[in-house]
């Protein structure tokens, strides 16, 4: 499960502050951490970015080996977003000049929880299981995905 905050409309006109991601298996949580930021107080939803910590090939490195030593073989993209989440990964791993782990494709859980419900436009119900809170915190909302995903498996008996 991944989940990213950046600014702007794009990775060709903005900027990724950090990301979270959670194992789905074993909890395990990668912080990656571009530039310092903060939520904006006038919308949450948009970090307000201030000094580079790290670059995109520093992050990018310890993102693929902490991976590599949880994945055999490529790993899935899971996102409550993927349209918006996955593009600033991509844009990450193409800066650094390697090559995107994830390839071409991301999953929207969203979208498996409409197929479960045979409701294509019930997308958002499931956020209802996140345990822990949404708060732009990519790791903690990262994690709260992987919990509501837990529940949406154990709701529909799904091993």
């Amino acid at each position: 499960m991944v989940d990213c905050e950046a600014r702007g409309p794009s990775p060709v006109r903005g900027v990724m502050s950090e990301f979270g991601a959670v194992h789905y298996d074993t909890r395990q949580i990668f912080h990656g951490v571009l530039f310092e930021g903060r939520p904006d107080p006038h919308n949450p939803f948009v970090p307000i970015v201030g000094e580079r910590v790290a670059s995109d090939a520093e992050v990018a490195s310890a993102f693929c080996g902490w991976l590599a030593g949880l994945v055999a073989g490529r790993p899935v993209f899971v996102s409550d977003n993927p349209a918006f989440d996955w593009q600033w990964i991509a844009a990450m791993f193409a800066v650094a000049e390697i090559e995107n782990p994830f390839g071409h494709s991301a999953r929207r859980i969203g979208d498996f929880y409409a197929g479960l419900t045979r409701s294509w436009p019930n997308t958002q119900e499931w956020k209802r299981w996140r345990v822990t809170t949404h708060d732009h915190n990519p790791v903690h909302d990262a994690l709260g995905n992987a919990e509501a995903f837990d529940q949406m498996l154990r709701s529909f008996e799904i091993q």
